[in-house]
């Protein structure tokens, strides 16, 4: 069985996030594995995978800054927002500038209501909303506050007549659906936008240069976890490093005084061991989860 920790897998293009994790089980020979973020069937990329009592750093990996390359192709719509979604309507988009299309893009940068795409995995009255707009219903989602702190143009392209596709690249807070900011731009261009395709290029402080294939991960198993829970943890929260007399009593769920160290942080024993991850209030700090061995 592998060890505890966290696995950047660079997710191929026709998988779920949970047909990796599958894979992932079976090659760690463990159930207990888990995602730090869904990527579409059709994305590639990053996807940090954490297996063990590594599986529960993964609520801190869903929230982390992500950064994305993408392709917006403007002149069709399509039910789905990506390309994997039937065409809904098209309209010629030859006479959209490149001018046009940087101040497109530019309003959709900084923090902005979203409204996410309704084939998402977003739940409405218990159902995803995916599966409510596959058997044909009308799903209407509430925009939420997100922050795109980069939006940068790298090429337009007019290789087709009547289209045109956009090279961007993304850096953006959780929650964030480039399908919707390629749905967006296309709306405000009055030509129609859709995604053609997306690549997660990191997660956090997780990139693409330290990611494995799954053909990379089935030649090493069962050996697939680089990163052991204690180095994950130091490598993804700011550290404080605990007394004996301070591992105890953390690790058996007490407080300790504050060190006035920005949370949530990973406080580490004398011999390296992680102990928990804590915040701040009040004084003290607090676990909200030990990870010390019982």
């Amino acid at each position: 069985m592998s060890a505890d920790g966290l696995i950047v897998v660079d997710k191929p293009g026709g998988m779920t996030s949970h047909d990796v994790v599958a894979r992932i089980r079976r090659l760690a020979r463990t159930r207990r594995v888990g995602h730090g973020g869904t990527l579409d069937p059709m994305a590639t990329g990053v996807l940090v995978i954490g297996v063990g009592r590594a599986t529960r750093l993964l609520t801190y990996v869903i929230g982390a800054t992500k950064s994305y390359t993408a392709t917006i192709r403007l002149g069709q719509t399509t039910v789905t927002d990506d390309a994997e979604g039937e065409v809904t309507a098209a309209t010629s988009a030859a006479g959209v500038t490149d001018e046009a299309i940087r101040s497109a893009l530019a309003a959709l940068t900084g923090e902005i209501d979203q409204v996410p795409s309704a084939v998402s995995a977003i739940k409405v009255d218990g159902q995803r909303a995916y599966k409510r707009v596959r058997d044909g219903e009308t799903v209407a989602l509430a925009a939420r506050r997100v922050t795109v702190s980069r939006l940068a143009v790298l090429a337009v392209r007019r290789d087709a007549p009547d289209l045109v596709d956009v090279d961007v690249d993304v850096t953006c807070s959780s929650g964030t659906y480039i399908r919707a900011i390629a749905r967006d731009a296309g709306l405000a261009l009055g030509v129609g936008g859709h995604l053609t395709a997306l690549r997660r290029t990191a997660v956090g402080g997780f990139t693409l240069d330290e990611a494995a294939t799954l053909p990379e991960l089935e030649q090493r198993a069962p050996d697939v976890v680089p990163l052991p829970l204690a180095a994950a943890a130091d490598r993804f929260f700011p550290r404080r490093d605990a007394s004996g007399d301070e591992a105890r009593v953390l690790s058996h769920g007490g407080p300790l005084v504050a060190a006035g160290i920005a949370g949530p942080y990973a406080v580490f024993g004398p011999a390296g061991e992680l102990i928990a991850i804590v915040s701040e209030r009040e004084g003290r700090a607090r676990a909200e989860i030990v990870l010390a061995p019982a």
